[in-house]
């Protein structure tokens, strides 16, 4: 089978600063990929080009058999992008803003309608659907961008730290709604620092290092590497951040002084 995101030789820069430095990666149909590394690792970065919104960067990467320069829209129109912050139209009601989306992906308006109601209800925003996104929580916010990101069913999913704000109910409907799409041959590629979750869900996961992969297996696999025993431990190994229990121990003992 044909990977469905391929990248080869990635590498990018802002000025002179080397973010990427050749990033090798192939993803296949129906995995969940958990893509997690330091802040300024890359991971971000990886995600914007694989999604058309930094178009300048070196090798080569494609999605969906497409490549990421020549076909950015054909792309667009079939992923769904869910990013940690994002600008929604803040006068709109969820309502208004999942009408616009479906209308960007040109969907019947009374799919839209109903899919729009049905989804909002299962986010328990059905009683929101009305209200202006100025009053809303960011956790609110957030399922609305989820919503969004998923309205169009699209083939492969974009998560950058989509769990943000989320109450805890909310986090394990995701949770499971990754798996469930997962299952039925969608393609999810996870990023996000909250290790018990990529642990849990992902299929196969990716460590970056100072835009580097030094990791790349499933989490069976990376723990037979340092003999972990949590993704947590194994990922503080790898990158070189391990001394945190003596910072910490510096940290109280500094306050209790």
């Amino acid at each position: 089978m044909n990977p469905v995101i391929e990248l080869q030789q990635l590498e990018k820069y802002y000025g002179t600063t080397h973010i990427l430095k050749g990033i090798d990666l192939s993803v296949s149909a129906g995995q969940v990929i958990g893509y997690i590394g330091p802040n300024g690792a890359g991971k971000s970065t990886t995600i914007k080009i694989l999604i058309g919104l930094i178009p300048d960067f070196l090798g080569q990467a494609s999605v969906l058999g497409m490549d990421v320069r020549k076909d950015t829209l054909e792309i667009k129109r079939r992923i769904g992008y869910v990013p940690e912050l994002a600008s929604l139209y803040d006068s709109l009601t969820p309502l208004e803003y999942l009408q616009f989306i479906g209308k960007l992906h040109k969907l019947e308006p009374a799919m839209v309608e109903r899919r729009t109601m049905d989804l909002l209800r299962l986010f328990n925003l059905e009683g929101n659907a009305n209200d202006r996104m100025t009053t809303f929580s960011k956790g609110m916010r957030q399922k609305v961008l989820l919503i969004s990101g998923l309205f169009h069913n699209p083939d492969v999913v974009f998560l950058d730290e989509p769990l943000s704000g989320l109450d805890a109910n909310a986090v394990v409907l995701v949770k499971e709604i990754i798996r469930q799409l997962a299952d039925s041959g969608k393609t999810i590629f996870y990023s996000s620092h909250i290790m018990d979750v990529v642990e849990r869900i992902s299929d196969r996961i990716v460590i970056i290092n100072q835009g580097q992969v030094i990791a790349n297996g499933s989490f069976e696999e990376l723990k037979e590497l340092r003999a972990s025993g949590s993704l947590e431990q194994l990922f503080t190994q790898l990158t070189g951040n391990d001394e945190q229990v003596s910072i910490a121990g510096a940290f109280v003992q500094t306050i209790n002084q």
